[in-house]
C-alpha cells in the first residue's frame, strides 16, 4: 500500500488507500478574493489567521497556502504567510504557487515535510520543480497536463502522470511522494467529466499505485447549488480510490459526505469520527445534573 506522509514540526498526516480521506483546506488563497488579496499585499494577515483557525475547527487536516497576488512580492508574502499559519496550527501545509521562487521561499521557512503544489508534465516544470522536491525532501502534487494542455483523453492524462512519476524517480523521489491530480473538468461543460475522472482515479490507484488529490470544486463550476454536487463528487471519487482533495471544509454538505464516505469504506472504525462529529449535545439541564452526579461520586466520605 502506498502511503504519502506529510508533516508539520510536530504532527504527521498520512495519505493512503486504506486511510481516512484527507481534507486540504482551500481558503487561504487570494485568487478570486479581492479583499483578501489587498489585505495580504498590505501586510494584513487577520483574515488569513481567521481562515486558518476556522478551517481546522471545521475538520481540515492540511491547509493549502497560496499568495498569488498580481504585482506583489509573492515569494515574500508566501513565506510570511507560511510562518504565520505554522504559528497558529500544527496541521501540515500544502505550499501552493506557480512561481518557482515562491515555492522555494516557502520551503526554506517551512518546518516539517510539506506538500508542494505543484509540478506538471512539461519538461521545464519537471526540471525546475523536482530538484526542489529532492532538496527539501517534500511531497509534490503532480498535475496531469503537459505542453499540449489538458487532454480530454484519460489515457493521455494517465501517461502524463506516469511520466512525472518516472521522472521523479530519476531524481531519487519515490512514487509515494508524488500525489497525482488527475484534473477535474467541469461537468456542466463536459457532461462525461465525472465518469472519466472516476475511471482515471481507479487506474492511478491500481496501476500506477499513487495517492491522488484534486481541486474538487472544479466539477461544479458554472452550475447552481454547487456544494451538494461537490459532496457527491468527492464521495464517489473516494470510492474510486481518491485519497485527498483540496476543498472548502466550511461547507457542512462536503464534510458530511467525506465523513460518510469514510464510514462506508471502512476507514472509520466503529464509526467513532462520525459519532463524534454528529452526536447531539446534551440538553443543558441534563448536563448540569450529570456534573452534579460526578461531583457527588468523587466527593470523599467521612471516616467512622
Amino acid at each position: 500500500m502506498t502511503e504519502t506522509i506529510i508533516s508539520s514540526a510536530t504532527k504527521e498526516v498520512v495519505l493512503g488507500f486504506d486511510r481516512p480521506f484527507v481534507v486540504i483546506g482551500e481558503r487561504i488563497n487570494p485568487t478570486g478574493r479581492k479583499l483578501l488579496a489587498e489585505e495580504m499585499k498590505n501586510g494584513d494577515y487577520s483574515r488569513v489567521e481567521a481562515d486558518a483557525i476556522a478551517q481546522i475547527q471545521a475538520g481540515a487536516h492540511v491547509l493549502d497556502v497560496n499568495a498569488g497576488i498580481p504585482l506583489a512580492d509573492e515569494p515574500g508574502i508566501l513565506a510570511q504567510t507560511i510562518q504565520l499559519v505554522q504559528s497558529l496550527t500544527d496541521a501540515p501545509l500544502c505550499i501552493d504557487s506557480s512561481i518557482i521562487e515562491a515555492l522555494e521561499a516557502g520551503l526554506a521557512v517551512y518546518k516539517g515535510k510539506a506538500l508542494l503544489n505543484s509540478v506538471t508534465g512539461e519538461d521545464e516544470s519537471l526540471e525546475r520543480v523536482l530538484p526542489l522536491v529532492k532538496k527539501y525532501g517534500c511531497a509534490v502534487v503532480a498535475i496531469s497536463n503537459d505542453e499540449t494542455g489538458i487532454s480530454q483523453d484519460i489515457n493521455v492524462r494517465y501517461d502524463v502522470a506516469k511520466k512525472i512519476v518516472q521522472r521523479a524517480s530519476d531524481y531519487g523521489i519515490p512514487a509515494s511522494d508524488v500525489v497525482v491530480d488527475p484534473l477535474v473538468m467541469p461537468v456542466g461543460a463536459v457532461n462525461t467529466a465525472g465518469k472519466q475522472v472516476m475511471e482515471l482515479i481507479h487506474r492511478l490507484r491500481t496501476e500506477l499505485k499513487v495517492n491522488t488529490t484534486c481541486g474538487a470544486s472544479n466539477i461544479s463550476f458554472g452550475l447552481p447549488n454547487r456544494n451538494p454536487l461537490n459532496a457527491a463528487f468527492i464521495t464517489m471519487a473516494m470510492g474510486a480510490g481518491m485519497t485527498s482533495a483540496i476543498t472548502n471544509p466550511m461547507h457542512a454538505e462536503i464534510m458530511g459526505g467525506i465523513r460518510g464516505g469514510d464510514v462506508m469504506l471502512g476507514h472509520d472504525p466503529e464509526c467513532k469520527r462520525w459519532i463524534t462529529a454528529n452526536r447531539e449535545p446534551a440538553p443543558e439541564g441534563d448536563e448540569r445534573r450529570a456534573r452534579r452526579g460526578r461531583r457527588r461520586a468523587s466527593a470523599p466520605t467521612a471516616s467512622a
